[in-house]
C-alpha cells in the first residue's frame, strides 16, 4: 500500500534495527484519513471471505480494526490486557509477550461475542514474531470459529512473526512490508525486490 509506504517514510522514525516508532499516525496519535484508506485496502482484500466478525487487540489494533469493520459491515471485537469488572466470566484467554514492552500480558475476550457461527479477521498493527497475532488466533480457536486471515498493518519481515503464522496455514495480508531498518532507513520488501531487478 504506497501510501502507507509514503507516510512510514515521511513520519516514522528508526529508533534501531528492530524499532520502528510510528506513533504520529498509528499508535498513540491516529490519522483518521489514513485509518480509512487502512480499513478500504482490508476489506477489500477479504470482501469475498464471508466475514462477520473482525477481532484484534487493545490498543493499537483497535483503529485500524473499526475501519476495516465499517467498509465490511461487521462488529469489531477486542482483546483486552487489562481485567475488568465487567469483563469477569465465560472468557477465552491466552498470554501475550510484548518484545517492545518487555512484559506478559493476558488477554481475553468474552465467549458471548465470538463462537463457532463467526468468520473472522483478525487486524493488528505490527507483525514481528507473532506473539500477538498467534495469541489472538488462539483465541478464536478457542471459540470454535473460523479464521479467514490476518490483516497487518506493518510487517517486519525480517523477523519470523509471518512465517510462523503461514507456517500454521493462514492467510496473511500485510499493507507494508519492511525488509530492514538499517542506517536509521527503512526499507521496504517491494523497494529490496526492485533494487535487485536492476
Amino acid at each position: 500500500m504506497k501510501l502507507l509506504e509514503e507516510r512510514i517514510k515521511q513520519d516514522g522514525q528508526v529508533l534501531s534495527d528492530h524499532v520502528l516508532k510510528v506513533d504520529s499516525f498509528l499508535n498513540h496519535q491516529i490519522d483518521p484519513g489514513l485509518m480509512q484508506e487502512i480499513g478500504r485496502e482490508f476489506a477489500q482484500r477479504f470482501a469475498a471471505d464471508g466475514i462477520t466478525k473482525i477481532v484484534t487487540i487493545e490498543s493499537s489494533g483497535i483503529a485500524p480494526a473499526i475501519m476495516a469493520g465499517l467498509y465490511l459491515h461487521v462488529p469489531v471485537v477486542f482483546a483486552r490486557k487489562r481485567k475488568s469488572l465487567t469483563l469477569s466470566e465465560d472468557l477465552l484467554t491466552a498470554s501475550v509477550y510484548s518484545f517492545t514492552k518487555k512484559e506478559t500480558n493476558e488477554i481475553s475476550i468474552s465467549k458471548k461475542y465470538v463462537n463457532e457461527h463467526d468468520r473472522v479477521l483478525i487486524i493488528d498493527d505490527f507483525l514481528a514474531n507473532g506473539e500477538a497475532a498467534l495469541g489472538l488466533l488462539h483465541i478464536v480457536q478457542q471459540s470454535g470459529a473460523e479464521v479467514a486471515g490476518i490483516g497487518i498493518v506493518i510487517e517486519k519481515s525480517f523477523q519470523d512473526g509471518a512465517a510462523k503464522l503461514k507456517q500454521l496455514g493462514i492467510r496473511v495480508e500485510s499493507l507494508a512490508q519492511i525488509a530492514a531498518l538499517a542506517n536509521g532507513e527503512v526499507t521496504f520488501l517491494n523497494q529490496e525486490t526492485e533494487e535487485l531487478v536492476k
